[in-house]
């Protein structure tokens, strides 16, 4: 009897579930913070066919290291976002690629720390999605120098949160501009009916 594809999901486990099979930075995404998703191979996930497609190519734990890669379904990955941002998911692979996973992984861990600071001390209710969008586009040399702005300047520090939230974003923003960076995710057009 064949097995269903849900049930076939059941075995994609992997080792590191900050970054994806694909090469999503899931430690930084709404999903993965809210706990609505445990992280790529992290326990019960959704459907998804590249996991899928990574357990008939003897469970690798990253895509690049197949010999196929990349495969048509890496074509225009990067182009929209979903609840994450897939812009960096090319460029972040080659990233690895290039410095090996564990000093990849030791950044990613520091941007998931940074990112949980951000959600504790500047976060006014409404700036999560922001946060996890820049601290996963920026460079983790301007996320420090924000960082270190932000928590050395004591007038910010006594601010109101609403205050001290806009303030925070004002300072990545101002980054992202300067890179030509945009801080907001690229959804995919909806198709029109009728």
């Amino acid at each position: 009897m064949e097995a269903k594809k849900g049930d076939k999901m059941k075995n994609f486990r992997r080792d590191n579930i900050l970054f994806s099979l694909c090469g999503l930075n899931c430690g930084l995404c709404v999903m993965h913070l809210g706990n609505h998703c445990p992280g790529c191979g992290g326990g019960e996930h959704h459907s998804c066919a590249i996991a899928r497609c990574g357990l008939e190519h003897n469970s690798i734990e990253y895509c690049f290291q197949c010999n196929d890669y990349p495969c048509t379904k890496y074509e225009n990955i990067d182009q929209y976002d979903s609840f994450i941002t897939h812009r960096n998911q090319l460029k972040d692979i080659q990233k690895v690629k290039e410095i090996g996973i564990d000093a990849y992984t030791k950044e990613q861990v520091e941007k998931v720390e940074i990112l949980k600071c951000l959600l504790e001390k500047y976060n006014a209710g409404r700036q999560k999605s922001f946060f996890c969008l820049a601290v996963n586009l920026l460079d983790i040399k301007d996320i420090r120098a924000i960082m270190k702005h932000l928590t050395s300047n004591s007038d910010v520090n006594y601010l109101p949160i609403k205050d001290k939230a806009a303030y925070a974003v004002s300072q990545f923003q101002s980054s992202a501009d300067k890179q030509g960076i945009q801080l907001k995710l690229n959804k995919k057009p909806r198709a029109r009916m009728g």
